[in-house]
Formats: structure tokens, C-alpha cells, sequence
């Protein structure tokens, strides 16, 4: 059984058991979370799809930890104008354990 869920403006296929970073959540370490935003669910031959969610559809999930992603730098330069400028940016993530899909 998985499905597709939509959080942080993302969509991410899971399952349970599964791990993924999703973008920051407001939850501490250990704490609970409960998507509610289930686009798909499929169990085999029997597949649903909503209209935009499925209704009564949700996924637990567990806080695992915090953290902040590999360091993307951005060059912007002009050629013969002596113009060069760096900048990095490094995006917060939550990283989520699926704990089970739930239909109601």
C-alpha cells in the first residue's frame, strides 16, 4: 500500500516504514504528524484517486529530526564588467518516518 501526498508545495510518494525529508514543520522531535493532504492511494488492483484529495485518506507520520540541506551557491557574474557576486543558501528540512495510511 503507498500513496502520494502534497506538503510543503511538494508531492511525495510513501509508504510505511518509508523516510523522507519534507520541507520544515512545525513539530518537535518525536512529536506526531498527521497529513491530511492524500492526493492517491493505491492497495494493490484497488486504486483511489481524489478530486483534488481523497476524502477521509491520511497518513501518520513521526518527527524524526531537524536539519538544513547541502549548501547551494549562486554565481552571478558579467563578463568584462568586473561584476562577480556570490551567494549560498542552505533549505530546512524535517525528516519524517510514515508510521501508516489510513482510510476512514
Amino acid at each position: 500500500m503507498y500513496a502520494v501526498i502534497k506538503t510543503g508545495g511538494k508531492q511525495y510518494k510513501v509508504a510505511a516504514g518509508g523516510k523522507l525529508k519534507v520541507e520544515s514543520l512545525p513539530v518537535e522531535v518525536g512529536g506526531e504528524v498527521e497529513i491530511k493532504d492524500v492526493l492517491m492511494v493505491a492497495d494493490g488492483e484497488d486504486v483511489r484517486i481524489g478530486s483534488p484529495t481523497v476524502s477521509g485518506a491520511s497518513v501518520k507520520a513521526t518527527v524524526l529530526a531537524h536539519g538544513r540541506g547541502e549548501k547551494v551557491m549562486i554565481f552571478k557574474m558579467r563578463r568584462r564588467k568586473h561584476y562577480r557576486k556570490s551567494q549560498g543558501h542552505r533549505q530546512n528540512f524535517t525528516e519524517i518516518r510514515i508510521d501508516g495510511i489510513s482510510l476512514a
